[in-house]
């Protein structure tokens, strides 16, 4: 019986630790797309105290909401779960291309500074297409 009890309370530490490392991604993501929690909240129809609640790892977010969450902050579910973007299936051997490597590295800046990105990449192709 005292095996299980501390069984039971080392996976609720290791479960507390989750959330809150879930919600600090959560709150991240939410600003860097530049949205206050009223905002976000509105959008997945739930009380701005419930979202503080899951950014601070407080309460635990429903598997129903998690899709939603992820793209309403454009992220993937493996970005907002896990912290890290899904893994790419195996392509060519050898070294990524430096376009590739560049193209990794603005997947890791925050939404704001990608859609800048993206943005400027857009004109350049659209002035190349004149």
């Amino acid at each position: 019986m005292a095996d299980l009890r501390r069984i039971s309370a080392a996976m609720k530490t290791k479960d507390d630790a989750f959330f809150k490392r879930l919600g600090a991604r959560i709150a991240q993501a939410r600003k860097d797309q530049d949205m206050t929690q009223v905002q976000l909240a509105e959008r997945l129809g739930i009380a701005q105290q419930t979202l503080a609640h899951y950014e601070v790892g407080r309460a635990r977010i429903a598997a129903d909401l998690l899709p939603v969450l992820a793209e309403t902050l454009e992220l993937s579910l493996d970005e907002m779960l896990i912290g890290e973007p899904a893994a790419r299936p195996a392509g060519k051997r050898g070294p990524a291309s430096r376009l590739q490597q560049q193209i990794d590295a603005i997947g890791q800046l925050p939404k704001a500074k990608q859609k800048f990105v993206v943005e400027m990449i857009d004109t350049v192709l659209a002035q190349h297409a004149l």
